[in-house]
């Protein structure tokens, strides 16, 4: 496992161990600090497994060099056996043909190993790319609902709040009113 899928499994741990906002089941009480704690930590280790990635890449370069110097020294002792057998018409003819077989045997191996490099290379980088997007997708996630859920519970809070103002307004209004000299008409009407 991955640091970044072990940070994300954190958080994921994390938010169940977290309490549910009073009267709701689907609403959690998260320490913000831990929470950030957790995402700066993803943004650190996002890049360090991006390199790990990239050399893995990196090291496509170094199959294909690898195969081109063995096709080159292949080519090069092809053509060095060819020199040495032009002295006579017939060992020359048969070193031509072995030349050309073993140049050809080469020239095909070369593009095998060629090819299976650069796939090789083409599948890691895909993968890394779609493991990369894959665990960006999971934080995206898991921001984006720690968002709404904090949103939610602070307009809850607001609107809690705001009925709490209305009741204390209202109770004032109803002290500074009794302060007031009452009148008769407000004295029969309470009676």
């Amino acid at each position: 496992m991955s640091r970044i899928e072990q940070i994300i499994s954190d958080i994921e741990a994390y938010l169940d161990s977290c309490k549910f906002q009073p009267f709701s089941n689907t609403k959690l009480i998260v320490d913000k600090e831990q929470l950030e704690d957790y995402i700066e930590e993803l943004k650190l280790k996002t890049p360090v497994e991006i390199k790990k990635y990239q050399k893995i890449i990196d090291n496509k370069d170094a199959i294909i060099k690898e195969a081109k110097e063995q096709a080159d020294e292949i080519l090069n002792a092809a053509q060095a056996q060819t020199e040495k057998l032009m002295n006579e018409h017939e060992i020359m003819q048969r070193a031509y043909a072995s030349a050309n077989e073993l140049i050809e045997q080469a020239t095909a191996k070369a593009q095998g190993i060629l090819d299976n490099a650069i796939e090789d290379a083409n599948n890691i980088r895909m993968g890394a790319v779609s493991y990369t997007d894959d665990m960006l997708s999971k934080l995206q996630y898991i921001i984006e609902h720690s968002i709404n859920d904090n949103k939610q519970q602070y307009g809850s809070l607001i609107s809690g709040l705001e009925e709490v103002l209305s009741v204390v307004n209202n109770n004032r209004r109803e002290l500074n009113a009794k302060d007031e000299p009452v009148s008769e008409q407000e004295t029969a009407e309470h009676n």
